[in-house]
């Protein structure tokens, strides 16, 4: 839900400058990630029981952002290895990220 709740501030709030997204479907963000242009990385499972991959293209498809990665691995919706986040901490803290970031569940830190 962390994707959800975490992109409409991602595209209102100028003090996030990069976020980490996914394991999501398109639905109604499809609409809003359109205006998020800030660094993004997207991950996502291609054995999601619950988000189709199709959707979940759908959505990383939409992001605005010219900066964005999608990460996709084998496994069902709450199999997300470990090294995930570790690559989301690695992703945030990129030189110029180090303020204003946000991650799935949608705080700034």
């Amino acid at each position: 839900m962390g994707t959800a709740i975490g992109v409409p501030p991602a595209v209102a709030d100028p003090r996030i400058t990069a976020a980490v997204f996914g394991l999501f479907r398109a639905d109604s963000l499809a609409e809003p990630a359109r205006d998020l242009t800030i660094p993004i990385e997207f991950v996502m499972q291609r054995d999601d029981e619950r988000v189709p991959c199709e959707s979940a293209l759908t959505l990383f498809d939409a992001f605005g952002s010219r900066d964005k990665t999608q990460r996709a691995n084998a496994g069902r919706h709450k199999e997300v290895t470990r090294f995930e986040a570790d690559s989301a901490v690695r992703f945030l803290a990129r030189p110029g990220r180090g303020r204003g970031v946000a991650g799935a569940g949608g705080g700034v830190r």
